[in-house]
């Protein structure tokens, strides 16, 4: 029987409405109407008691959580952890991310994603694989003994997954336009970052195919008045997208302010770089052998060097608004309708109209996430 999500705050392709109700048949959603349409009263109807009602939120760079890091557990078990814990916060869709490491765990860790894939753990869209092939002067917590350029059979390797969405960062210069080339042509989404790269080797790296910028500002050489770097030319191109962490800490609120305001609408999306604290009560994990801890809300290394996040969707969202001083509306779109964008998966995630997957978020008034939707199935 139809369900009808009734009294709430729903975000449709108009902004937000409270006068409408979101029909939803299996993972589908059937239509957004007017509440009082029929075929509302016809459905079962759940009261969401003037919630928010968005579209759920998809991260391209969750390296763990829930007490798991990926590169660690590169299993069908170390998956469903990781979905679980960040379906608290609101996400509904997950690339899980593999740092930097030997071949063997990529290639384990590729199964695992495609296993989870064929079993439906609710969530998982594909893999993020963030390294090895990046640069050395910009290899923020990677482990640098791990750096390789990939060889024809290494390529055809980490482009193996044919049930769901691969990306790949990669840093251009070091890579060259003819593997971007190649890994794009095997179905790869490749994005640029750990470089150290210049402005024409991240144009050059553009033309060959790198769709979009992984942590925007972070691991790359940065914006100058005769040296563009990786951020002028991120900035500057306007088909390319890029992934900003809104934690306070991994990037200056006026850095990304003036992004926002560089970048056309639509180019800027939500990530959350997460490790495994995110929905776990740790605050402390080993990274090759290193211990991170979480001091002021910040994964780091006992030297300070950031080790990717303790941040979830939910409250990436709620800093965007908060740091930021985007629109609830926009903020969510970041971290849903975006990175659906740049997935290439806008046609089925990301948006709450006709047709398109039932994944939401219930957000209450704090912007805390109440509960997520997954395929029309509710966790709360």
């Amino acid at each position: 029987m139809p369900i009808a999500l009734t009294n709430a705050r729903v975000l449709a392709d108009d902004g937000f409405r409270n006068d409408v109700a979101v029909l939803v048949d299996g993972a589908r959603i059937v239509d957004v109407v007017a509440a009082t349409d029929p075929r509302v009263q016809a459905a079962a109807r759940q009261d969401l008691e003037g919630r928010y009602l968005v579209p759920g939120f998809i991260d391209t760079q969750v390296n763990g959580g829930g007490g798991v890091l990926f590169n660690d557990t590169p299993t069908l078990d170390g998956i469903r952890a990781i979905a679980t814990a960040h379906r608290r916060f609101g996400t509904t869709g997950l690339l899980p991310t593999l740092i930097s490491d030997d071949l063997t765990v990529i290639e384990a860790a590729i199964a695992a994603v495609a296993e989870a894939i064929r079993v439906g753990v609710p969530g998982v869209l594909g893999i993020h694989i963030e390294g090895p092939y990046i640069a050395p002067a910009r290899k923020g917590v990677h482990d640098a003994s791990k750096f390789r350029l990939p060889d024809a059979a290494e390529m055809t390797a980490v482009t193996a997954l044919d049930n769901g969405i691969t990306l790949i960062t990669v840093a251009p210069e070091r890579v060259g336009e003819a593997r971007i080339r190649h890994l794009v042509a095997r179905g790869a989404l490749v994005a640029a970052g750990h470089t150290a790269g210049d402005w024409a080797s991240t144009r050059a790296g553009l033309v060959a195919g790198v769709r979009g910028f992984t942590h925007l500002f972070n691991a790359m050489t940065p914006f100058g008045s005769r040296e563009p770097g990786v951020v002028g030319a991120a900035l500057e191109d306007p088909d390319s997208w890029c992934g900003i962490i809104v934690d306070g800490h991994h990037v200056h609120p006026a850095s990304l302010r003036v992004a926002l305001a560089a970048k056309a609408r639509g180019k800027l999306f939500l990530v959350t770089d997460a490790m495994p604290p995110v929905g776990a009560d740790e605050p402390r994990f080993d990274l090759h052998g290193e211990a991170i801890e979480i001091r002021d809300g910040v994964c780091q290394t006992a030297s300070g060097t950031l080790a990717g996040s303790a941040l979830d969707m939910a409250t990436a969202v709620r800093n965007t608004v908060e740091l930021l001083g985007v629109p609830l509306d926009e903020a969510v779109r970041m971290a849903a309708s975006y990175p659906a964008d740049f997935l290439g998966v806008a046609d089925r995630r990301g948006r709450i109209a006709a047709g398109l997957q039932a994944d939401f978020v219930e957000l209450d008034s704090a912007l805390t996430a109440h509960a997520s939707w997954i395929d029309g199935v509710r966790y709360a």
